[in-house]
């Protein structure tokens, strides 16, 4: 492979990797929310 087929790889595995990472980020952000929903239904019961 020239050098510029591997630099296109590898910026394509950068870009695929903070893909993946804002995938996590935004799927635990939900189960944040979802946990914060449940504790303040909760405690609105007291």
């Amino acid at each position: 492979m020239e050098s510029t087929q591997w630099l296109l790889v590898a910026n394509a595995a950068v870009w695929l990797g903070i893909g993946a990472y804002l995938f996590l980020l935004a799927r635990s952000q939900q189960t944040l929310d979802r946990r914060i929903r449940h504790m303040e239904m909760l405690g609105d019961d007291k």
